[in-house]
């Protein structure tokens, strides 16, 4: 892949933008991608990153790249022309079959929006109404909003209150004004595992996208097993996308 474009959204993340000399495979929102860390000499595995856009149009895939250790960083300091040793598309992907008519919230934490702008941008092409609600430690962590906006409804929450509601995403008052038939998450484990909880409770379906440390992604080294209702299963192969009712997290 060549970069196109790599731009600095904050501090501590990046947005590359790829592209290559023949036409990209079909990628379904939740899907990621294995990243060579060339320039690394620490690093001797690939970084799994979430596919944040497919542009078909344009022949991109877009990465959201979390700078925070050697690995990424030397991902994130790639510039436009330079080359990424890829492997994609990796994993299965969220549901996008649903009803037109449903109320879909999407609800990510950190640089784990990064697959809900994808997701968000399906669900609107398929004549879903999708809403977001995303939540940082501060109004400078909020990525892509912008970008949230133009494809749906944003809500936010941060920590410190500089920006939308003060507190975690699970205090946000929609989730106690109005009601969804369907929600999507990705973020942190205890975020994602918060959300399932108040979808669990209040009957509503829910899938999470699963960030564990994934260092072959096709199921071979077996370092993201997740236990579920049906067994031990590798989060890379038969994820990273689970419905919440197959965890244990409910348990």
């Amino acid at each position: 892949m060549v970069v196109v474009e790599n731009r600095s959204l904050t501090a501590h993340h990046s947005l590359l933008r790829l592209t290559s000399s023949t036409s990209l495979p079909p990628m379904i929102p939740g899907q990621f991608v294995e990243v060579l860390a060339d320039g690394s000499t620490s690093t001797f595995l690939r970084r799994p990153i979430s596919i944040n856009l497919f542009d078909a149009d344009n022949n991109e895939l877009w990465l959201l790249v979390a700078i925070v250790g050697d690995g990424t960083k030397a991902i994130a300091s790639k510039e436009k022309g330079d080359k990424l040793n890829c492997i994609f598309p990796l994993g299965n992907g969220f549901s996008i079959d649903i009803n037109p008519a449903s109320r879909v919230l999407l609800v990510g934490g950190g640089v784990g929006v990064a697959p809900l702008l994808f997701l968000g941008r399906r669900l609107s092409e398929a004549g879903v109404a999708p809403s977001f609600l995303l939540g940082a430690r501060t109004a400078d962590d909020i990525l892509e909003r912008e970008m949230f906006e133009q494809t749906g409804k944003v809500y936010i929450t941060t920590e410190d209150g500089s920006a939308g509601q003060r507190g975690f995403v699970t205090n946000h008052t929609i989730l106690a004004d109005e009601s969804f038939d369907m929600i999507y998450t990705c973020g942190p484990n205890p975020m994602m595992k918060a959300v399932a909880s108040y979808a669990y409770n209040n009957k509503i379906r829910c899938e999470a996208s699963l960030e564990n440390l994934m260092a072959c992604g096709l199921g071979a080294c077996l370092c993201c097993v997740e236990k579920t209702v049906d067994g031990n299963l590798c989060v890379c192969k038969d994820g990273p996308v689970f419905d919440t009712r197959k965890l244990l997290w409910n348990k």
